[in-house]
Order: structure tokens, then C-alpha cells, then sequence
């Protein structure tokens, strides 16, 4: 029922939770794939060179962390786990994966935090609750 699943998260604890949430979920199905998605807001280009380069390296460096404790998180499934780090709006980036990768299900956490640039703050899940092209589990 959910082979493709698409966990979006941000490192705060809802997204934590979210991703224990999304292990259990691949391990019941017997899920074929978690898809894990950081996405982070771009950094303005007023910032000009080094600062820019600087900035980004930082939200790089923090979104890989990130990346690496959601997986732990997850832990053991019978799938692959695959990644995918992306600039730009976050309730967009994750409706647009979940569009491209045929995703049966997103998994994300009610609250994000304001890291990398207000990753899944305010209405985000509520975006992706409105558009998404499949159910959305949200984890509190």
C-alpha cells in the first residue's frame, strides 16, 4: 500500500518523531523506499561572494546533519533509503518530489523550526496537506 514513502524533515523533534514514525510505517509495509527530503530556503543573492558561498556551505553542512539523524532515526527497513537535499520553498519542494517520485504517502512532523531558514514553519504541512498528490501522515 505505501511502497514509495516520502519523509520530509527539518531536525526539529516533530520531524525526529516523524522519522521513527516513517521506519515503523516501511517496516509494517514492507515499503520498497523512504525517500528522506531536506529542503531549505535559498540564500539571497544580495550576500554577495564569499558570503554567499559562506552561507551556503553552512545551511549545506547543517542539512546534511540533519539528513544523517533522520536516517539514524528511521533506522533498519526492509527498503532503500534515498536523499535528497533541496533549495527553495519547503511545502514546494516536498509537493513537487512527492509529484516526480510517485510517492504513496508523506511523512512530516506538525511543527518545523526556524534552521535553515524557516524549514516546514507555519503552514507548511498544511500546504502539503492541501496539494499533495497523496495521503500526508502528520506526526506530533
Amino acid at each position: 500500500m505505501f511502497g514509495k514513502i516520502l519523509l520530509a524533515v527539518d531536525g526539529s523533534d516533530h520531524a525526529i518523531h516523524s522519522a521513527k514514525v516513517a521506519g515503523d510505517l516501511a517496516r509494517t509495509m514492507k515499503s520498497e523506499m523512504v525517500r528522506i527530503v531536506v529542503a531549505y530556503s535559498p540564500i539571497p543573492p544580495f550576500l554577495g561572494e564569499p558570503n554567499m558561498q559562506i552561507a551556503l556551505d553552512a545551511r549545506l553542512k547543517e542539512a546534511e546533519e540533519i539528513l544523517q539523524a533522520s536516517i539514524k532515526a528511521v533506522g533498519e527497513i526492509p527498503g532503500e533509503i534515498h536523499t535528497e537535499l533541496l533549495e527553495g520553498s519547503p511545502a514546494e519542494a516536498i509537493i513537487e518530489v512527492a509529484n516526480t517520485r510517485h510517492s504513496d504517502v508523506i511523512v512530516m512532523g506538525s511543527r518545523g523550526m526556524s534552521t535553515l531558514g524557516g524549514l516546514l514553519l507555519g503552514s507548511t504541512s498544511q500546504k502539503v496537506v492541501s496539494h499533495a498528490p497523496c495521503p500526508v501522515l502528520i506526526v506530533r
